[in-house]
């Protein structure tokens, strides 16, 4: 039995991994992902150029072209705006300033500011560039200018500047909160926000690629009537087991495959100078910040503490779902009528991967926790209500046990239902023919 079980397990994994489709779409996953975190050095190799500085030369005839800088600097700030500028004032004449700017290696690159006196509305303007400028950009220079003139009415109306900096300046303000656990809730959101992205996302996907991956395998084998022939030879337990275990052998491989193209690409990045636009001090900032905030939280000495329970939990669950999609594989004849008995797992997915996203929200509530003991929900719940400190590790246990006798007990009936639909070639009464295998023996 064993030695037939890896037989089949061996030439079901040899069947998806060598073939041409699987290496063409692995080449082209690493190729993507390579170029998605390249993707400046791309576009500026078509002509772009993220880093590119812009100068703002002030032509000013008013005087006011050291208070722009210093305004115009702090509205970059405050608007994160990705471009860098730099502001100087213009040394020629505006005539000369413009045939500087209307150089091919400047246009764009140079913007030309002409500030002017205006009696009736103290100031006008006029930008002037080779090409239309960014509707931000645009915007945070007029904003400039109206602060600019703001100050001057301010001052032309009798209002000193030691009063005009008081109103300016923006207003002390401290946040305390004396609810502990409402301190950490930043925490708790980023927390939440990295186990979605770094464990349930891919865990979603994962298991609705294997659910469609081993439904269309089963159906194909009944359709060919290669079914017969096998059955022939193994026993239908024998088959089901070789189906569950390649299956999920194949989608964790898969998975291990992205996560190394994945490093590839950053090491590649790194190697040719990741020190760039999209790597910028402010994101280096905010990354650092948020790595500050995830190591403040605990959340790492959490993770290694769970992380034996949670890669069993997933593990199993990869298991359940391949064991789901092909008992209900097996009595269909059809990718068809798969697709239409499958819809339960689906919601059952889906109702997971939404409570895991929510998770955050509910703290304290006893609907989510007792939703992380639920088969096919836990997957995706526990891990998450575990990192935010909402379960203890003996709860995640828990949850994984309960997970393990859950997959034992549809691994034991769903094997009944295998048995009679892989060899019944009937669509009619699919529901019917699955309730009644159950009762047989």
């Amino acid at each position: 039995m064993k030695t037939k079980c890896k037989f089949l397990i061996k030439q079901s994994l040899n069947k998806k991994i060598n073939t041409k489709s699987f290496k063409i779409v692995n080449v082209l996953l690493c190729l993507l992902l390579i170029g998605l975190s390249n993707m400046d050095r791309i576009v500026a190799f078509f002509g772009g150029d993220f880093a590119n500085e812009v100068t703002i030369v002030v032509k000013d005839d008013v005087g006011v072209a050291q208070s722009f800088k210093t305004l115009f600097e702090e509205n970059v700030k405050l608007l994160q705006d990705s471009k860098s500028f730099k502001i100087e004032e213009a040394d020629e004449t505006l005539d000369k300033e413009i045939e500087e700017m209307n150089l091919e290696e400047n246009r764009e690159k140079r913007i030309v500011l002409h500030i002017e006196n205006d009696d009736a509305n103290y100031l006008k303007v006029n930008i002037i560039s080779y090409d239309e400028n960014s509707t931000v950009t645009n915007q945070m220079i007029i904003s400039t200018l109206n602060t600019i003139k703001y100050n001057m009415a301010a001052v032309a109306n009798g209002i000193t500047p030691e009063i005009l900096d008081s109103l300016s300046t923006p207003i002390e303000t401290k946040i305390t909160l004396t609810n502990e656990e409402a301190q950490n809730q930043n925490g708790k959101d980023v927390i939440s926000a990295i186990v979605t992205l770094v464990i349930i996302m891919p865990c979603f996907f994962l298991i609705v690629y294997l659910v469609q991956m081993i439904g269309a395998e089963v159906n194909d084998e009944k359709t060919s009537r290669g079914m017969e022939i096998i059955i022939s030879n193994v026993s239908p337990k024998v088959h089901f087991l070789s189906k569950i275990i390649a299956g999920t052998s194949f989608v964790l491989i898969q998975s291990v495959l992205i996560f190394l193209y994945g490093v590839i690409a950053i090491l590649i990045r790194q190697a040719l100078g990741g020190n760039d636009a999209i790597m910028s001090l402010d994101a280096v900032s905010k990354a650092g910040s948020l790595l500050e905030t995830v190591k403040s939280s605990g959340v790492i000495e959490t993770l290694l503490q769970g992380l034996p329970w949670i890669i069993l939990l997933l593990v199993v669950s990869f298991l359940a779902y391949a064991i789901l999609a092909g008992v209900l594989a097996s009595v269909t004849t059809s990718n068809e009528d798969f697709q239409q008995l499958q819809t339960p797992l689906m919601l059952a997915i889906m109702a997971g991967y939404y409570l895991a996203i929510i998770a955050v929200g509910f703290e304290g509530a006893v609907f989510i926790k007792v939703a992380s003991y639920i088969p096919m929900l836990s997957f995706m719940l526990s891990p998450v209500l575990f990192m935010l400190g909402q379960i203890t590790i003996w709860e995640l246990a828990i949850s994984t046990l309960i997970m393990i006798v859950f997959t034992g007990i549809i691994f034991k009936y769903g094997l009944r239902i295998y048995k009679v639909g892989i060899l019944n070639y009937s669509s009619s009464n699919l529901w019917k023919k699955m309730f009644e295998s159950i009762k047989q023996k």
